[in-house]
């Protein structure tokens, strides 16, 4: 966490208590209120969202063999997005007080209460705002028809992490897979903070040098 020293060392005392300080700071409570999220608005809020973009895509004239590339083409993209945001936005340097609050804001309040389940996902309201830009910069470079389905994957893609943030926070895997999806992202947010940003995979962190090692290898 790119912080200043003082701000970083109580932003991580964060190893059981979760609750006991969540609104101590009381000048940041309207704004706290906008971050508080439960998990399941995120596929009841954008999962219709995403079929629509796709159906818009079929209405213009698109085949399904069409399509379903597409949709995976921007699920990939997503992961890359993902990793993007978590690595140079959620982990942005500050050293000012607003600095310090936007990151609070942000990311800092979940890396403070990491297992706090109103915290876990994006709110709607932020990830709307992030839309815009997207669905622009996607209908920049690509056709009308395809626009919608591209950034319908994408928005599936979105869902399928957060859903899967939060499932690795609070579920108990059974499977290979997804016990070690949670071991490596719990690994970020107690061992190695400036590491491990993948949440859905750690491909980008194999391609960026960013992959959080066992305790085993760095000895």
């Amino acid at each position: 966490m790119y912080l200043n020293i003082k701000f970083k060392s109580k932003l991580h005392k964060n190893k059981e208590n979760v609750s006991s300080d969540l609104h101590s700071v009381t000048y940041l409570q309207w704004k706290q209120f906008l971050t508080l999220t439960v998990w399941w608005a995120v596929p009841v809020i954008w999962l219709p969202v995403s079929v629509w973009c796709i159906s818009m895509s079929v209405s213009r004239g698109l085949s399904l063999p069409e399509i379903v590339p597409l949709i995976a083409l921007g699920i990939f993209i997503w992961t890359l997005i993902e990793y993007t945001l978590h690595r140079f936005l959620f982990h942005i340097k500050t050293k000012s007080y607003w600095g310090n609050t936007a990151h609070y804001l942000i990311h800092g309040c979940h890396h403070k209460h990491p297992m706090d389940h109103l915290r876990l996902v994006f709110p709607p309201a932020a990830t709307a705002v992030l839309c815009f830009p997207f669905w622009n910069l996607v209908k920049l470079f690509t056709t009308p028809s395809v626009t919608p389905a591209l950034f319908g994957g994408g928005m599936l893609g979105y869902v399928m992490y957060d859903v899967t943030h939060y499932y690795l926070h609070h579920a108990h895997p059974t499977r290979a897979v997804t016990k070690n999806l949670k071991k490596y992202h719990l690994s970020h947010h107690f061992r190695i903070h400036d590491k491990g940003f993948g949440v859905t995979s750690s491909l980008w962190d194999i391609v960026f040098g960013t992959l959080t090692k066992s305790p085993k290898r760095e000895q």
